[in-house]
């Protein structure tokens, strides 16, 4: 015989479900999704059984399947998010070839664009969340954040769905790179392994304000700096060395290094910051 508290618990379980408006396993769905939007958009990816022609339908068919189980019961209006989304796929498709050629100009190691597409985890991690975020415009709820930790999990990559980023974005390496909600960042920005852009404070009071920073275009950020605030701008053509600690903006093509003086330096070398 079962104690009470046993037979409490499971009707609290069951009335849990019912009331639950996510499908389930919606991480399931997530995982094979990314795979299905990465297969139609790279050849890579595809299963062999469907690198013909022929595939690129069957996986568009199975990607819309899927989209629509996910997402049906999350919004209002499933078809007007899946239409809008099939739609901006082209520009996703057109964003992740600069993305990958950004990677490989900037990597001497790689050898190839394909090594880029299949191996590198810098661009798995933009690829997931270039779909993802497209998700998040929408106002799709949990799916998109539910994509980007599907991501993290296999990369070590953690982009929040919400960031705004460029084109001919590279990651390299990206081991512990951590990207904010309310992040924006511009063209040809190039990141390394243990970067955050973050925010200064986590208050939920804060939950609808931009807390992270921003970066302009062509910025490069070296391994394990932290740049954080909402108001933080680094500005375009800026180099952030490996190990800094920012919460102040900087102007455009300034060097920040890790030391302890300050220095300005004048004429076309640009500022040069010591911290």
């Amino acid at each position: 015989m079962h104690d009470s508290s046993w037979a409490t618990f499971l009707a609290a379980r069951k009335a849990e479900r019912q009331a639950c408006d996510a499908p389930r396993p919606l991480r399931a769905l997530a995982e094979e999704f990314a795979f299905r939007a990465l297969a139609l958009m790279f050849p890579q990816f595809a299963h062999p059984a469907r690198m013909g022609a022929e595939g690129v339908d069957d996986e568009a068919l199975h990607l819309e399947a899927l989209l629509r189980a996910a997402i049906g019961p999350l919004v209002v209006d499933p078809d007007h998010v899946l239409r809008t989304f099939l739609a901006r796929m082209n520009t996703v498709h057109e964003a992740l070839v600069l993305d990958a050629n950004a990677i490989m100009a900037g990597d001497p190691a790689a050898m190839s664009l394909e090594e880029v597409i299949v191996a590198y985890p810098g661009f798995l991690a933009t690829a997931v969340h270039r779909i993802a975020h497209e998700l998040y415009l929408l106002q799709v709820p949990l799916f998109p954040r539910v994509l980007s930790e599907w991501s993290h999990r296999e990369t070590g990559i953690d982009i929040h769905p919400g960031a705004r980023i460029g084109a001919g974005f590279a990651i390299d390496h990206g081991t512990g790179v951590v990207i904010g909600e309310t992040s924006v960042i511009g063209d040809r920005v190039r990141i390394y392994q243990g970067v955050t852009l973050g925010a200064l404070a986590v208050s939920k009071k804060l939950a609808n304000r931009k807390r992270h920073p921003t970066i302009e275009h062509d910025v490069v950020i070296y391994a394990n700096a932290t740049i954080l605030g909402g108001m933080t701008v680094v500005g375009a053509g800026s180099v952030i060395g490996g190990n800094v600690w920012l919460t102040n903006s900087v102007p455009p093509r300034s060097v920040v290094q890790f030391t302890s003086r300050v220095e300005q330096r004048g004429g076309d070398d640009g500022l040069e910051f010591h911290i």
